[in-house]
């Protein structure tokens, strides 16, 4: 899984990149279908920083996630956890759509 993580008007530390890195990177363990996951911090407004975050899955569209808070951290929590009910539910829709029992009688 790939993963890119980009800055617009701004910069952050390589230490804050590499958190942010990994905390982006455990989505992997709700749907093993990801092939990249795409994250996109903006500072243009340094009060509210916004992360966006695109996912793209194997045979399925992609999915995102913004966010926009107070704080930084607060941002890729809410963003990392509004994917993560995202890929949760597209794992249900999958799962009991495979085990569902036709009520014909053959």
């Amino acid at each position: 899984m790939q993963t890119k993580l980009s800055v617009r008007h701004g910069q952050l530390s390589p230490a804050t990149q590499s958190k942010i890195t990994a905390k982006v990177a455990r989505l992997k363990r709700y749907f093993d279908g990801l092939t990249a996951l795409n994250v996109t911090v903006d500072l243009q407004n340094p009060a509210l920083p916004a992360v966006e975050i695109v996912a793209s899955a194997e045979h399925f569209h992609q999915m995102v996630s913004h966010e926009v808070s107070g704080h930084l951290w607060r941002s890729v929590d809410g963003a990392v956890q509004k994917l993560e009910q995202q890929l949760r539910k597209h794992k249900e829709k999958t799962r009991d759509h495979k085990h569902v029992q036709s009520s014909r009688k053959v």
